[in-house]
Formats: structure tokens, C-alpha cells, sequence
């Protein structure tokens, strides 16, 4: 049967539940989860793209005995009462890393958690967002519409809402088949290991006053006058978009930053004429801009260097910088390509690139298995994903193959 064919899944089995946004519905929340069994399908919305941050807009709960629950963050605050009632539960959550950072603001820290989309790649699954995994496993399609709606909007439609909870409704069962799945390919203890490291994930924090340098196309400004009127702009950007509660794209892309900062415009004619800047919050806050960029034309602070993060560089660099490191690095990658195909996995599953890249540029003192075991895990490799891959990486470093067979 070809995906088209499955049957559509429009509605929850329970029916759409409301939105609790009082004290009395958070209380009737948290008693029925406490009353429920097993593990609880978590699952949140956020307003990417429209909204400041990254917070939780909508919270979606599901567990055996309990139903599903829709809670709303901006309306309660704060979600230790759910999270007392959840105590040690497993969580259900597909791609857990978007979701865990603003759940925790809301004071939702799991015990331990079942990632359906990493164990979907740990299986080897061909596609792992929720709906195709649904699709394969559960053999029935979801309804996702709104995906990329505004979760800030209120009161929700009722349609967004079904999507939500559609969200959390077939969780439990999914895990249920991606757990035999690995149970059959002798990845059990594997994903056990992942899931227990993801319980401890925190995001890379950038401090605020380097942020400015992620402007997507900084790379074209090369001069430090054009990077400090670049900052200054970045800065009145985010400085508004925090105060309005908007993303900051929403007022200007980056491209209209990088293009004022080459440009260098003096009068707010000339600011309005670089590309990018149209709309209502260029043309209404076009005196805040033109203030910083005459801020970022006058400053003696210029910006340096960045500062050192650790990273290694590129690696396409790498053929001239170091070129032993080069071989050594493509030389793993390519190996550890085919373990991962022999094990139905996606190489950056077996290892992460970031791994195999920090270990190729600045190796341990010595090349034998045991400190190239200990390098992987003082870089964050998990012990089955040591166990697979430092022997590879090993005689790879120790006998890289020559660069024309690169």
C-alpha cells in the first residue's frame, strides 16, 4: 500500500481536549497524569521565526489512563506541578533536542526520555520526521497542517489545536514498535545509552556579545569599521525584537544588516534604498538604524578576531594546513561510512562529525587503542559508539590511505 493509501488519522481518540490556561485546570492536569501509568508522550509548539526565544507556547501531555492534556505556558507560568506528577516517568518525544530547552524553562526536566526520531535513525529508518515514521510503523498517515503557524496566537483554533494533540496521540505506540526494532537489530542497550546522555542536553550558549558574528553572510565583510557598524546594527536589531517579542528576522533579515554595513548609508533615504530595508519596521524604526550605523562608523571598539572556540578548522582547509591530519581525518570518515552502512545506520549517528573532526586536528600523544578509546570519550562519544568505532580510527590514523586515493 503506497503512503497515499493509508488511512488518514484527523482526530485524537478522545476527541480535542481544551486548553488549560487556569490554576484549577493545571491542578486537574497534573492529578490525572499523576493517576496515569507508564511512560507520558510530551510533545511542545513554539513560534519560530514570529516570537523572541525559543519558549513553549503549548504544551501537549499524553499518558495510559490520563488522556491527553493541552496546557498553555504563557496563561500558568511555571510546570512544577507537572513535573511532580510525572516523578520518574519516561518521557516520549520525537527530536528531543528541540523541544527539552523550553520545556525546562517551564520547569520540565525529564528523568529519562524514549526519542522516537533517533531511535527511527538508529533502526536505520529511511525517514525519521514524526509523520513518516507514523506512515511506516503504524501504517496510517497524520493530518500536519500547522506546523509553522503562530503558537503565540489567542484564543487557538480549534484545527491547531487537533494537530497538537494529534502531536502526542500516537507516541506510545510508536514507541512501542521502534523498541522492538531495536530489540530485533541489537541496538537496545545502544539507544539506552543515547537517551540516557540526551537526558543531560543543554544547548550551546553563545554569549550575546558575540552573537552578532552568526549573522548569516558576515563572512562578506571583511574590514573591522564594517564589522562594528554590522555589531551595532545586530545589536539595536535584537535589543527591539526582545522588547516587542518578535523574532528578530521579523524586523530585518540579516541580509539587509550585511548590506548596510557594506553600503555605509548617511541619511535615511539612502538607509531605505539598501536592499532589505522595506517594510514597516525598516521604514518606522529607520532612525534607530541609521543611529547605529553611524555608532558602528565613529567607534574606536572594532571588533578583533573571534574569539578561539577550540573548533578546528574547515576541514577542506586541512590538504595544505596539515595534511597528515587531512588523510588521517578522510581516511576514518570514509571507514567509518561503511561500518555505519553495515550497521543500518547514518554515519553521524556511529560518530559525530564533530567528534572525528576535534580528534583528526589535535590527536592524543600516542596512536594506539587505548588513548584513542579515551579521546573519544573525553569528546563526548558514547561507550557503544567507542566500542564500534576506535579501532577503525585507530589504524586509520596509524596507516591513513595515500592522498590520491582520497
Amino acid at each position: 500500500m503506497s503512503d497515499s493509501e493509508l488511512p488518514l488519522f484527523t482526530e485524537p481518540a478522545g476527541g480535542v481536549p481544551a486548553v488549560m490556561d487556569s490554576a484549577r485546570g493545571l491542578q486537574r492536569a497534573a492529578e490525572a497524569l499523576a493517576a496515569g501509568t507508564g511512560p507520558v508522550a510530551v510533545d511542545a509548539e513554539r513560534a519560530s521565526g514570529i516570537r523572541y526565544g525559543q519558549r513553549a507556547f503549548l504544551v501537549q501531555l499524553k499518558r495510559e489512563g490520563a488522556g491527553i492534556w493541552l496546557l498553555d505556558p504563557e496563561a500558568l507560568g511555571s510546570l512544577d506541578l507537572i513535573q511532580e506528577a510525572l516523578g520518574e516517568a519516561e518521557w516520549i518525544l520525537h527530536a528531543a533536542t528541540q523541544d527539552l530547552p523550553g520545556l525546562a524553562e517551564l520547569g520540565l526536566k525529564p528523568a529519562a526520555l524514549f526519542d522516537t526520531e533517533l531511535a527511527a535513525r538508529m533502526a536505520g529508518l529511511p525517514r525519521v520526521g514524526l509523520g513518516a515514521v507514523v506512515e511506516q510503523l503504524l501504517e496510517v498517515r497524520l493530518a500536519k497542517e500547522h506546523s509553522t503557524a503562530d503558537w503565540s496566537k489567542r484564543p487557538l483554533p480549534k484545527d491547531w489545536l487537533r494537530y497538537a494533540a494529534l502531536d502526542v496521540e500516537l507516541l506510545i505506540p510508536l514507541r512501542q514498535k521502534l523498541a522492538g526494532l531495536l530489540e530485533e537489530q541489537g541496538k537496545s542497550e545502544w539507544a539506552a545509552q543515547e537517551f540516557a546522555h540526551l537526558c543531560t542536553f543543554t544547548p550551546t550558549v553563545v554569549p550575546r556579545a558575540e552573537r552578532w558574528r552568526k549573522t548569516s553572510g558576515v563572512s562578506r565583510l571583511k574590514s573591522p569599521r564594517k564589522l562594528a557598524v554590522l555589531r551595532e546594527l545586530w545589536e539595536a536589531r535584537e535589543s527591539l525584537a526582545e522588547k516587542r517579542d518578535l523574532a528578530p528576522g521579523h524586523l530585518l533579515p540579516d541580509s539587509a544588516l550585511v548590506a548596510a554595513a557594506e553600503a555605509g548609508p548617511r541619511t535615511v533615504p539612502q538607509l531605505l534604498a539598501v536592499p532589505g530595508f522595506h517594510g514597516r519596521a525598516a521604514k518606522r524604526e529607520a532612525p534607530r538604524w541609521l543611529r547605529a550605523v553611524q555608532e558602528g562608523t565613529r567607534t574606536k571598539d572594532l571588533p578583533g578576531k573571534p574569539s578561539s572556540t577550540g573548533t578546528p578548522p574547515p576541514p577542506r582547509t586541512w590538504k595544505d594546513r596539515n595534511p597528515e591530519a587531512f588523510r588521517q581525518f578522510r581516511t576514518a570518515r570514509n571507514r567509518l561510512a561503511r561500518r555505519a552502512e553495515q550497521l543500518k545506520l547514518m554515519p553521524e549517528t556511529l560518530l559525530a562529525p564533530a567528534v572525528l573532526k576535534q580528534l583528526c586536528w589535535t590527536p592524543p600523544s600516542v596512536l594506539d587503542p587505548e588513548h584513542i578509546e579515551q579521546a573519544l570519550v573525553e569528546l563526548g562519544a558514547r561507550p557503544w559508539q567507542v566500542e564500534q568505532t576506535s579501532a577503525i580510527i585507530t589504524v586509520a590514523m596509524l596507516d591513513p590511505d595515500p592522498l590520491e586515493d582520497l
